[in-house]
């Protein structure tokens, strides 16, 4: 791998540094012509064993990948991301932290760290971000659309095809539904489990992580998540204040930041005109219609303030899409029917992928009770939720390595990363308590969240296979009317 294929990651801006580096506190010993997987290395000026936890290892090399690996692998993460974020998260850093030695894990960590501080869906923001670090902005459109479109295709075509029948679902769907939301609760506690591991291992950040969760479980308000985020950042500040943070080692496998910092920095402005432009034409010229654009605006603007997943997003997406009187009951002319919005819910959440794959959904039948092709519905709704997050993540992206060496960054990265572990962790409670209520055959539901727990967390029997038997499974419930 050549200098030529890092990309930005060392462009001109920066004055050939590694990111590691910091106004010549790393010394570059770069072997001038390194073989297509060695990294550029760094001796640190602090000796290692003060710096353990924010220095990639020296020895460690990562692999240059091609647009065919990201095609074959994120394919793959496609098919078989099932049960929300906190499993998304688990599976890359299994995948590509563990196994196929994409990056280390304190670049993972950073780029889920990023996702948490932006509005928009974190899983998604880390995919596009994943395949950008090491391709560029081809390779993290293409790892991020191949991770989005299983979803957003069959959530699609439910929504134009099945979205009455969803109300009333024969019951060895309601069977499929239950086995398949059960294994998405083991994939989340799973991947859970691997994170508190890793992210939370001290005793500052298990208890800030803790009360991230338990705080995440009593309130779901929009302004909670970026305020945990906030004060996990000082918590760690102020308690590791001593510390010193300076990256040293080498680049932990990125290879490119994508956009350069004016391309960043445009986006980011293109991000905030499209908010501030359908925001106003939406309440004055287009003020009470149903025009497409107001479709738009509203899944964009959901998108563009929305932090902590969708737990968040699907309140302010049902008070926005179901409208209702004041005494509750539904306006004739709502654009989604509550029994709608709950039917395409339970589908979307037996789908692998984003929950905001929702939002095709919804755009569709939209669309469709509007009297309009339900293509248009879906793109407006899918794009106008996603666009802001990840449009965020690719203009922020080229400024993280600036700021990624700043020591109050470092300090703080631990306690926003132990908030968003916490967070993971509230939703294995949340998600369970709801698999439980909702499902046909609640204790049944547990057994299979429990055996397919043990297949992925300790047989690791591949996730797609553990995914088929849980559907099996819950046919098999429903046919024996267990309870």
């Amino acid at each position: 791998m050549d200098k030529s294929s890092k990309g930005t990651w060392q462009s001109s801006d920066s004055g050939n540094v590694l990111p590691g580096s910091v106004n010549g506190d790393v010394e570059s010993t770069a072997n001038p012509n390194p073989g297509p997987t060695q990294l550029t290395t760094a001796t640190p000026s602090t000796p290692p064993s003060d710096q353990s936890k924010d220095v990639d290892n020296d020895t460690e090399t990562y692999v240059s990948v091609t647009y065919f690996d990201i095609l074959k692998h994120f394919s793959l993460m496609g098919y078989i991301g099932f049960g929300g974020p906190a499993a998304h998260i688990g599976l890359f850093q299994r995948y590509f932290v563990e196994r196929y030695k994409w990056m280390s894990l304190q670049v993972f960590t950073e780029l889920f760290a990023l996702g948490q501080c932006l509005p928009g869906p974190t899983s998604t923001q880390v995919s596009f971000a994943m395949g950008t670090v090491k391709k560029g902005v081809l390779g993290g459109l293409l790892s991020g659309a191949l991770f989005q479109y299983p979803g957003a295709v069959v959530m699609t075509l439910v929504g134009a095809g099945a979205a009455k029948w969803l109300t009333d679902p024969p019951g060895w769907l309601e069977g499929i539904v239950a086995g398949l939301s059960a294994v998405g609760v083991a994939l989340v506690a799973s991947a859970t489990k691997g994170l508190l591991m890793k992210l939370c291992n001290t005793k500052i950040t298990a208890i800030v992580g803790t009360l991230a969760a338990a705080a995440a479980i009593y309130w779901s308000e929009p302004w909670l998540f970026p305020l945990l985020i906030v004060l996990g950042f000082i918590v760690t500040n102020i308690t590791e204040w001593k510390l010193d943070r300076r990256l040293a080692g080498n680049d932990g496998g990125v290879e490119s930041l994508g956009f350069g910092m004016l391309g960043g920095f445009v986006l980011i402005v293109v991000w905030l005109v499209v908010l501030v432009v359908v925001l106003v034409l939406a309440r004055t010229a287009y003020k009470g219609k149903d025009n497409p654009l107001n479709w738009f605006e509203v899944f964009y603007r959901t998108g563009s303030i929305i932090y902590g997943g969708g737990q968040v997003v699907l309140p302010m997406l049902l008070t926005d899409v179901v409208q209702k009187y004041p005494n509750g009951t539904e306006t004739e002319n709502t654009w989604v029917t509550e029994k709608q919005f709950y039917a395409g819910l339970g589908a979307v959440q037996a789908m692998p992928g984003p929950l905001f794959n929702f939002a095709a959904y919804l755009g569709c039948v939209i669309a469709i009770k509007l009297k309009q092709t339900f293509i248009l519905g879906a793109v407006l709704a899918w794009f106008g939720l996603f666009s802001p997050g990840v449009m965020l993540m690719f203009g922020v992206l080229p400024f993280w390595k600036r700021f990624r060496t700043w020591q109050i960054y470092r300090r703080g990265l631990s306690g926003m990363n132990a908030v968003g572990v916490g967070l993971i962790l509230a939703s294995v409670f949340t998600m369970t308590l709801d698999v439980y209520r909702i499902s046909p055959f609640p204790n049944a539901s547990l057994c299979i969240a429990l055996f397919a727990f043990c297949a992925v967390d300790e047989l690791k029997i591949f996730e797609p296979i553990v995914v088929a038997m849980g559907a099996v499974l819950g046919v098999i419930a429903w046919k024996a009317k267990l309870d």
